[in-house]
């Protein structure tokens, strides 16, 4: 095994694993939709990135990490519905992008560069992981609370607006690392499909929280196998991965019911 698969894998691994948890608390809160507009901010930063020759993560993150304190001060500010403001940002982003994204250099932006990936980056998504994941975990019980009942939350003395922040700055990291993985025009999936294919499996919150992250983890390796043999994209390949470990779930689903 090369050196660049083995980087492929590891980075495949860690983001697929981060995103399916984090999916779990996204779903479970109807936030799944913000991940396909925040997504699509990467574009203007791909496009920088190809047109001035820098790595990619120096013009994803900060356009998406931007894109998810836009959302958080337009909900303060407005309180429309996320799916509003999803909306308003899926248009910014997709808007800006075509002003300047090199047609013919889009394959990065739409469907990843993960095969590419250096150690360097690597390491920045590991620690970038840990970190994500350590921030979830202690804000998931009191996001949860949140998702039944903001005034409730309120009355636990909870600070809503910034354990909202805390959240959607989580959402952005792990969205601008997906991108790397499946590109960012079907990053939401990555959060989405583990999440709801670990729901029709598991029995409590736990083996949910267990089984997302497994069965991203199990995607990643797989879509990247695939691709590595047939010589074909990877995002696509995890995305279609995902999906069948779905449909395995509802069949699964059905008989233990």
């Amino acid at each position: 095994m090369s050196n660049q698969i083995l980087l492929t894998l590891i980075s495949g691994i860690i983001i697929s694993g981060l995103a399916g948890y984090l999916g779990t608390l996204m779903l479970s809160k109807r936030m799944s939709i913000v991940a396909g507009p925040l997504a699509h901010l990467s574009f203007p930063g791909v496009a920088l990135a190809i047109i001035f020759g820098f790595s990619i993560s120096y013009g994803v993150f900060p356009f998406v990490i931007l894109g998810a304190i836009f959302i958080w001060l337009l909900k303060e500010k407005t309180k429309l519905p996320m799916q509003n403001l999803a909306a308003i940002t899926f248009a910014i982003g997709v808007g800006t992008s075509l002003l300047f994204l090199p047609i013919d250099k889009a394959e990065e932006a739409l469907v990843g560069s993960l095969a590419k990936i250096t150690f360097s980056e690597t390491i920045l998504i590991l620690v970038l992981s840990t970190f994500v994941f350590f921030i979830i975990r202690r804000l998931y019980q009191r996001m949860m609370l949140i998702n039944v009942s903001e005034d409730l939350a309120r009355t636990e003395g909870i600070n809503v607006k910034m354990f909202n922040l805390y959240y959607l700055l989580s959402i952005a990291v792990t969205i601008s690392m997906g991108v790397y993985l499946v590109g960012g025009l079907i990053t939401a999936a990555l959060v989405a499909i583990p999440s709801a294919t670990a729901k029709n499996v598991s029995k409590d919150l736990r083996s949910y929280k267990i089984f997302a992250s497994l069965f991203g983890i199990i995607s990643a390796i797989v879509g990247i196998s695939v691709a590595h043999i047939f010589c074909l994209p990877i995002g696509p390949l995890v995305i279609i991965s995902n999906a069948v470990l779905f449909f395995i779930s509802i069949i699964f689903m059905k008989k233990i019911v």
